[in-house]
């Protein structure tokens, strides 16, 4: 499809784990701080791009580990994601404090967070460390990444997004 040919040709999204892990050795070289998050990304609100400016401040670079649409499904169920991977990714990228992003097609991001190797590694506030995956807990510390959970705005969420569209299309005001 033509659409896709141009959101694929997206400057930000890494072609491949391999293209981001040859990337990640040469910041490391260059004593670069990385900072890594991840997410479904589904409809991007005020509160993500709060949370990942924040984010960003951390190091050097941030990138997202996008969940890719299987991987949506299994998280969020058969509805999701409302966009497509590249389509997600595409609207990530035009944030300007964004540096990288790769797909990922497995509900937990554990393997990804050992090549990469972040410095630090990002969550919003509605997360504890007791709360994360034991599986990418455990490839962080293993790592040596600092895990840090940043305050998030209240009340924004893609579900509540979502409702709020839906009562809109009942309501027939779209």
């Amino acid at each position: 499809m033509e659409n896709d040919d141009a959101l694929a040709r997206n400057p930000k999204l890494f072609k491949s784990l391999d293209d981001a892990v040859a990337r990640r050795k040469v910041l490391a070289r260059e004593g670069k701080k990385i900072v890594l998050t991840n997410g479904c990304f589904d409809l991007l609100h005020c509160g993500h791009v709060y949370y990942l400016r924040e984010a960003a401040k951390l190091g050097d670079e941030l990138w997202i580990g996008l969940n890719g649409a299987e991987s949506v499904r299994a998280l969020k169920g058969a509805t999701r994601p409302v966009q497509g991977d590249l389509e997600r990714a595409f609207t990530l990228a035009a944030l300007e404090f964004v540096a990288g992003i790769f797909l990922f097609h497995t509900p937990r991001l554990d393997a990804e967070i050992r090549l990469l190797r972040p410095d630090v590694y990002a969550k919003a506030g509605d997360y504890t460390l007791e709360t994360l995956n034991p599986a990418e807990r455990e490839a962080l510390q293993s790592c040596g990444a600092e895990i840090r959970f940043l305050p998030f705005l209240p009340g924004f969420s893609t579900t509540n997004l979502i409702k709020k569209i839906a009562a809109a299309s009942v309501a027939g005001a779209i």
